[in-house]
């Protein structure tokens, strides 16, 4: 008796008068629950059937292109050049983690690390000018009294954002061009390059302007800045979107009472609009640093040649070129380990700003 007390306790009472068990109301209300779950899911799905049926393209989306193909890591723990496998990397013969050693440590560490670096190196410069950028847009925005004008100015800064990488690096190649022949003259160097000579003439400058015809952001000295700048010009009115929505949801009391309290705009935007967005910004910077080293390959690619190839070479062009060269093993271990540390870096991002600010993905 006193083991099927111990069993039954959690969820009966015992009624000492008559030394009996009884189920308590709050109980029968939580079996109930439980019998009727699956029925309420059952239902809910067929009363919101559209927008379920709204998910499934991008389910679909998630599993073809981002889960399908991790199917593929598994070839970073084989060996590739197994005999009879033909290029079938189910067949391929387990290698444990001679890749990843050969990746660290071996002939081609030196390639990786590099690259590796310079994959760093961009996306923390991004990180550093491209985030605050849609802050100071959106707090921009947000004194702009006229509508009308606002539109317009939103308009003209979201729009490159609706361009094809191809169109934006197209644009960045020709205003920052070099001349068309620099044997001969100077005649056709882009029109920001002409800019920037006379704005901040050196020889340095100069040099790498006129020294091709591809000019400024050919060259390794000037290919990460270029980067940067037209990055910021692509994104930042696009993702300003997000704080300008949090900073209009400010409520107009609490300008009321800076100004009563004296605040001027600037004592305003610090100790009224900043604190308020504080959460969306956490959230916003966390997502932000989860993409730090998923450096746009395309761009990249796009933009790189003989010239630059030592600034510009990143991780995902690495691995492209170990794959065409048919080291397709160590170009996934390597894209592999990129991804490995952008996780690491989410994780403590994520840890860090739950524990200063108390706002944190998860």
């Amino acid at each position: 008796m006193q083991l099927f007390k111990l069993k039954c306790d959690d969820f009966l009472e015992y009624d000492e008068s008559n030394g009996t068990y009884h189920m308590p109301a709050e109980q029968q209300v939580r079996d109930e629950a439980e019998k009727t779950h699956w029925k309420e899911v059952g239902f809910t799905l067929l009363k919101d059937w559209r927008l379920y049926l709204m998910l499934v393209p991008m389910l679909l989306v998630y599993l073809l292109w981002r889960y399908m193909p991790m199917t593929e890591l598994l070839s970073a723990f084989k060996d590739q050049y197994t005999p009879g496998a033909a290029g079938d990397s189910s067949l391929y013969d387990w290698y444990g983690l001679t890749n990843f050693d050969a990746l660290f440590f071996g002939a081609q560490s030196s390639l990786f690390w590099s690259a590796f670096r310079n994959t760093f190196v961009i996306a923390f410069y991004g990180l550093l000018f491209g985030f605050p950028f849609p802050i100071i847009l959106a707090l921009f925005f947000n004194e702009v009294k006229s509508n009308i004008t606002r539109s317009i100015l939103q308009v003209c800064v979201y729009l490159p954002k609706f361009m094809s990488t191809v169109i934006i690096t197209t644009l960045a190649i020709v205003l920052f061009r070099g001349p068309l022949d620099p044997a001969v003259s100077d005649d056709g160097i882009g029109i920001l390059s002409q800019l920037m000579l006379a704005i901040f003439p050196s020889d340095e400058l100069y040099s790498a302007a006129t020294g091709s015809s591809g000019g400024l952001v050919m060259s390794n000295s000037y290919f990460r800045a270029l980067y940067q700048i037209s990055g910021i010009w692509e994104h930042g009115g696009y993702d300003s979107i997000v704080f300008f929505a949090a900073v209009i949801a400010v409520s107009p009391t609490s300008y009321e009472a800076a100004q009563i309290d004296g605040a001027g705009k600037m004592q305003q935007m610090r100790y009224v609009v900043l604190p308020s967005i504080l959460s969306t910004v956490v959230i916003m910077l966390i997502m932000k640093v989860g993409t730090l080293l998923s450096v746009g390959y395309e761009k990249v690619y796009l933009m790189t040649s003989t010239t630059n190839y030592e600034a510009g070479r990143i991780v995902a062009t690495l691995s492209n070129e170990w794959a065409t060269q048919g080291n397709t093993s160590m170009g996934i271990a390597a894209e592999m380990t990129n991804n490995l540390i952008g996780m690491i870096l989410v994780i403590g991002a994520n840890a860090i700003a739950r524990k200063a600010t108390d706002v944190s993905l998860y």
